[in-house]
């Protein structure tokens, strides 16, 4: 058995097509979405992502702009530059990339952010109304996961769910989703004893525990959907040969690198009934959730 390939990119092409007829009427209104981006100090990878996302607001004509911080940055620093976006009109969307240098109070920072402005779903009133059901703003990779999952004709209702990881970013959002579709759900961690046992009673697993190839064919139950939300930079070769597929190697010899999931998508791709590709799974799915959210600001979400 080979997994059934859950295709990430084409659902996000799907939802930024749908977003284009938004943005038409409220350029006709006289509204262009804005999002502004806060990074602060040099990550690399942060850097790239908000490039890809810049990419996407001009492909679909929203209003974008980044404001870069120094490294040494303080708490007052970065949240001066919060109040200045919270204060533009022409900003509807507030995006903090993360994560923070350490000399930050990374939750004040999210706290600053008006709720109204909060794309990402960060802030407490917008995870507040999450957990009753009355979301404003969903975080962007459990909203993405959603959309594949409803656009992929996978079935959640009744079905047993496993999330392994409990960020606030990904884990706990994503089980509550899961539990609004009626789905039963468990989250693991890394004290969940006899994690395979968990793992492998799920018809339904979310992997987002930010360790390379952890999920192995060991934790999965056969014919399952299984979603990698990890994105892991792997630049060992060894460890590369074994978790990247076939059809990426020549990129990793050509940069010396190559992202990996947090699944064994080799092993599990024998195992699973469907599977996300890492990339073009549930990344794209991200950026384009970020593109509705940014919409739905602009147009006054309640």
């Amino acid at each position: 058995m080979t997994a059934r390939r859950l295709d990430g990119t084409l659902v996000a092409q799907q939802i930024q097509a749908e977003l284009r007829g938004e943005i038409e009427a409220l350029r006709a209104r006289g509204v262009r979405p804005g999002l502004g981006a806060l990074l602060v100090g040099d990550d690399p990878a942060s850097a790239v992502y908000l490039r890809s996302k810049a990419r996407r607001c001009e492909e679909l004509g929203l209003h974008h702009e980044t404001r870069r911080l120094e490294a040494s940055a303080s708490t007052e620093d970065v949240l001066a530059a919060v109040s200045d976006l919270n204060q533009r009109p022409e900003i509807h969307g507030i995006l903090v990339q993360l994560p923070l240098p350490a000399q930050v109070d990374a939750q004040r920072v999210l706290d600053a952010v008006r709720p109204e402005k909060d794309v990402d779903g960060f802030h407490p009133v917008n995870v507040g109304r999450l957990l009753q059901k009355r979301a404003r703003f969903v975080p962007c990779t459990p909203a993405g996961v959603m959309q594949l999952f409803a656009r992929s004709g996978v079935e959640l209702a009744g079905r047993r769910a496993v999330v392994l990881g409990r960020s606030e970013i990904v884990g706990k959002p994503m089980a509550l989703l899961l539990m609004h579709a009626d789905a039963t759900v468990t989250v693991c961690h890394s004290r969940t004893r006899d994690l395979a046992a968990v793992t492998r009673e799920a018809d339904v697993l979310v992997a987002a525990i930010g360790r390379p190839g952890m999920v192995r064919a060991e934790h999965v139950k056969p014919g399952a959907v299984v979603v990698d939300v990890g994105i892991n930079r792997v630049s060992d070769p060894a460890l590369a040969r074994e978790l990247v597929v076939p059809e990426h190697w020549s990129e990793f010899e050509r940069r010396g690198y190559a992202l990996v999931g947090d699944v064994h998508a080799p092993q599990v791709a024998a195992v699973a009934g469907a599977l996300t590709p890492v990339p073009g799974g549930v990344g794209p799915l991200t950026i384009a959730m970020l593109m509705a959210n940014t919409v739905r600001a602009a147009a006054g979400a309640p």
